[in-house]
């Protein structure tokens, strides 16, 4: 039986399907929610963004079209309750999860800018998918535990993964398909972590 081929699109959607649902698990463990809290925060901030993406773009999100999406997202689960009881402080401060965060800001925001381009929608279209899909689990999972969403907070968080929308775009017309995927990817991650260790962020008013 011939297998389907797995383009960057199913790649970059399943390692931010665990990345996110990974960390929306160390959050809720951090919140002190129960055994269910923390697995319905988990598969909250992994399907979230990607669910208003789809909605956005006229179709049925993806994660109920399929049963991978769940289990990538439970895979994303079941390491973050094997890790958390190894992290000792607050975890959402832990570079743990602040570097799987980053992973699934960073892939996700590749999956939102692939299905914009694929929706045929404008630059700007693309720019914003991708920054909705890379923030909008997390912003729901943070108003589900009653929390400013970070992506109000601290404004390197969504412009990575705008950033990312832009390199993606600009690549796509030009340049094989893996090539703005991983583009993407590593201009998103590489943003988010420098930002991260060097505290970066615009002023307030």
């Amino acid at each position: 039986m011939a297998v389907a081929p797995v383009g960057p699109l199913e790649v970059a959607n399943a390692l931010g399907l665990v990345a996110f649902a990974a960390a929306g698990t160390l959050k809720g463990a951090d919140a002190d929610l129960d055994f269910f809290g923390v697995v319905v925060l988990g598969i909250l901030t992994s399907f979230g963004g990607g669910a208003l993406r789809d909605v956005l773009v006229g179709r049925t999100p993806t994660s109920l079209l399929t049963t991978n999406d769940i289990a990538f997202a439970f895979v994303g689960v079941a390491l973050a309750l094997l890790l958390s009881p190894r992290v000792s402080g607050r975890l959402r401060d832990h570079p743990l999860f602040r570097g799987v965060d980053a992973v699934g800001l960073a892939t996700f925001a590749a999956t939102g800018a692939l299905v914009g381009v694929a929706a045929g929608v404008s630059g700007f279209g693309v720019v914003v998918l991708a920054t909705l899909t890379g923030v909008g689990g997390g912003s729901l999972s943070d108003l589900l535990l009653t929390r400013v969403p970070v992506v109000l907070r601290e404004d390197f968080y969504a412009t990575p993964a705008a950033l990312g929308g832009v390199v993606f775009y600009t690549s796509h017309a030009v340049a094989p398909p893996p090539i703005p995927t991983t583009a993407c990817v590593v201009v998103v991650l590489a943003t988010r972590l420098l930002a991260l260790r060097y505290d970066w962020g615009l002023p307030g008013l």
